[in-house]
């Protein structure tokens, strides 16, 4: 069964439109949501947990629709919106010992064991905790409440290389018993390479696409070559750049016979989002 089924998701605002976003992920996976920024990630994460007022749409969790069982999906589900700045005075233990009163299956052995896995004191206070250690301190109080789906929303931004690192590594030990999955937005695409199983695209409110990453790759192919070569095939450029040396293209892969004068190469996560936004 899916974990998580989006079925034209629709939000609009004056200048924006959520239009028709669709999307699925099974137990056991890593999907990584990209988009540059106000592509509408968040937007649609927000509509999908009834935190904004969508405008269409059904969202179901583990088969449950969402808005008949509002309270026992979010129970199903951790969320992290960026960083963990709120409560900056607060210490950890103040702040476990309100979140576990919102949970009746709250695992205070796994909270346990989690805490002394990321080395973190609950005695200290929000304010003393570096931008990775409030990562992994949300993340702990999401696992603990046997959340089923974890939703973060840019987990990785502001942090250090190694701290981005470490926290892939943890989301790939959290899917490991094929029982939970993953879904978190980011720009930061060079993350995405290191764990996505799957790949979920906006641009503009629309979805590109949404597939396994082997498949979204091959899907793509750089091209490049003399920009005398470029009259004829505008068409199947899905984006390029150019100098006076020459350029260098994004096209689809069943496009590839078109450019049989060109130089081809395989594309990566990076330059196919960098490249599809370049036509605008």
């Amino acid at each position: 069964m899916k974990l998580l089924e989006i079925k034209g998701l629709c939000k609009r605002y004056d200048g924006f439109v959520l239009d028709n976003v669709s999307f699925s992920l099974e137990s056991g996976y890593i999907m990584g949501f990209i988009g540059r920024n106000g592509a509408g990630k968040t937007t649609t994460i927000k509509a999908m947990l009834n935190l904004i007022k969508k405008d269409g749409g059904e969202v179901y969790i583990n088969g449950l629709p969402f808005d008949k069982n509002e309270t026992e999906c979010k129970r199903r589900i951790g969320f992290i919106m960026g960083g963990f700045d709120c409560y900056k005075k607060s210490t950890l233990k103040k702040l476990t010992s309100v979140t576990r009163r919102f949970y009746d299956d709250w695992n205070d052995d796994l909270y346990r064991d989690y805490m002394k896995r990321f080395s973190l004191d609950e005695n200290k206070k929000v304010s003393e905790l570096s931008a990775g250690m409030r990562v992994k301190y949300a993340i702990t109080l999401a696992l603990c409440h046997d959340a089923e789906l974890l939703i973060f929303d840019e987990p990785t931004s502001g942090l250090d290389p190694v701290s981005r690192d470490d926290l892939l590594d943890i989301f790939r030990s959290v899917i490991s018993d094929g029982k939970r999955s993953i879904l978190f937005s980011t720009h930061i695409i060079s993350d995405l390479e290191k764990c996505a199983d799957y790949i979920t695209y906006i641009k503009n409110g629309k979805l590109i696409a949404s597939q396994d990453v082997p498949s979204f790759r091959e899907d793509y192919r750089l091209v490049s070559g003399d920009n005398a070569v470029l009259s004829d095939k505008a068409p199947y450029i899905v984006g390029r750049k150019s100098n006076a040396f020459g350029f260098t293209a994004l096209i689809k892969t069943e496009n590839e016979d078109k450019f049989a004068d060109c130089r081809t190469a395989p594309a990566d996560l990076e330059s196919i989002m960098i490249y599809t936004e370049q036509e605008d």
